[in-house]
């Protein structure tokens, strides 16, 4: 049994990454018994960050390692979204100065447990449960320091922060955002926009696409994009876009906002 045991601490070494957070019901399908995890635990070769939830022994952890457990042993769609996955894509340079908000997004009945919400990852983070988009559509990997997350794609992550505007995200930096967005794949872009739910997020998308002047905009089909029905407020007092029948900030347009 010692024998047994022995092997197993070994290949538990190696079984994930380097960096990752160890889940207790993904270390109970690979055959760790909670006993023996207790035994693991008392040798200090793991280490608890909360109930179901271990480090290795001297093993350096964030919460981008925890992500990892989250997605690739618990089976979540939890990943980071909005301005924190443009920032991960190479896409921060126009970003506020000084913002340290780690931006994460689930399904609507996905929920964080304990372990990750009540540990110290040394950030501050929101998490979003929604499901305005699929699960799984508009993702993209991204390597980090050993091993592989899957976040949001710049046109997702655009959408995202759409979703938590104008309240938790300024439409006037928005904007800002999508004159950067210059080079996305108008195929991808057309799908989220077909399979999305908010009416909100779509209208504020198109209009904004239109007035960055973006190329990839002509090439969407709008035909098959249902904006639904109604006009749309998103402020108090803004200014009206018939094309889109949305009330958008003032600031938003001010060459059109003389005399409406």
């Amino acid at each position: 049994m010692a024998t047994l045991n022995g092997s197993k601490i070994n290949r538990l070494m190696y079984i994930q990454p380097p960096g990752v957070v160890l889940t207790s019901h993904w270390l109970g399908r690979q055959g760790y018994s909670a006993e023996l995890l207790r035994t693991y635990r008392n040798s200090h070769w793991l280490q608890a960050i909360g109930n179901g939830a271990m480090v290795r022994r001297n093993d350096s952890v964030d919460y981008t390692g925890a992500i990892y457990a989250l997605q690739n042993q618990l089976n979540l769609s939890v990943h980071q979204g909005a301005k924190t996955a443009l920032a991960l894509a190479g896409k921060s340079h126009y970003l506020s100065l000084g913002e340290n908000v780690v931006y994460l997004f689930g399904s609507k009945k996905e929920c964080l447990p304990l372990w990750f919400k009540n540990y110290d990852w040394g950030v501050e983070w929101q998490y979003v449960a929604s499901g305005f988009l699929p699960a799984g559509l508009g993702m993209i990997e991204k390597e980090m320091r050993n091993y592989v997350v899957s976040i949001s794609s710049p046109a997702r992550a655009f959408m995202e922060c759409l979703y938590l505007a104008p309240h938790k995200q300024d439409l006037k930096e928005c904007f800002e955002i999508m004159e950067g967005l210059n080079n996305l794949n108008p195929v991808g872009v057309q799908e989220l926009l077909m399979h999305c739910t908010s009416v909100k997020v779509k209208r504020l998308f198109l209009y904004l696409a239109q007035k960055a002047g973006h190329m990839w905009f002509k090439h969407l089909n709008l035909s098959k994009i249902d904006l639904g029905s109604g006009n749309r407020s998103v402020v108090e007092n803004g200014v009206y876009i018939p094309d889109f029948r949305i009330t958008v900030p003032k600031n938003l347009v001010p060459d059109e906002s003389e005399g409406l």
